[in-house]
């Protein structure tokens, strides 16, 4: 009977390790643009992810924001805090070589450190190949930023956040 209960035990313990392990694989793996995150994504149209900072250049040039892949979208949130606002820059590019995104529809739902909502339309910078905003609210805290890109009927959505 002891046996049979270390034996249970060895193996409960053996299976918690199996199970650790898988899991941290599965948080590393969503930290990048696997085909199969393209695959799941690609069934549904609206997709929403954390934001991932990449360093490195191999998706191209980098802004210094906060970059989400979502799909076959790449969005890079780059908040600037400016004397009378914060200035928000978006980069909306598609595609394994990262071609701009000139025609989307963009908007960024804004939650304040207080708690209020705040709808912000993003227009196209046709010089600086970016969608660009201006926040005029300057109070102290974290901005939570939800960003939706209409893309010829296709939603893309990017949830970032920022520190004022």
């Amino acid at each position: 009977m002891k046996s049979l209960k270390s034996s249970l035990i060895i193996l409960g313990s053996v299976g918690l390790l199996f199970l650790g392990a898988c899991s941290n694989d599965n948080k590393a793996a969503n930290t990048e643009n696997s085909p199969a995150a393209s695959t799941s994504s690609a069934q549904t149209p609206s997709v929403s992810a954390s934001p991932v900072t990449k360093t490195d250049s191999q998706h191209g040039e980098s802004h210094g924001g906060q970059v989400v892949e979502t799909g076959s979208y790449h969005l890079e949130f780059v908040p600037e805090k400016e004397a009378s606002a914060t200035h928000m820059d978006l980069y909306v590019l598609k595609g394994d070589n990262h071609q701009t995104v000139p025609d989307a529809k963009v908007t960024a739902q804004v939650q304040l450190p207080d708690g209020k909502q705040k709808t912000v339309p993003l227009a196209y910078d046709a010089s600086g190949k970016h969608y660009t905003a201006q926040l005029t609210e300057k109070a102290i805290g974290q901005y939570q930023v939800k960003i939706t890109a209409d893309v010829k009927g296709e939603k893309v959505n990017g949830r970032f956040t920022f520190n004022q």
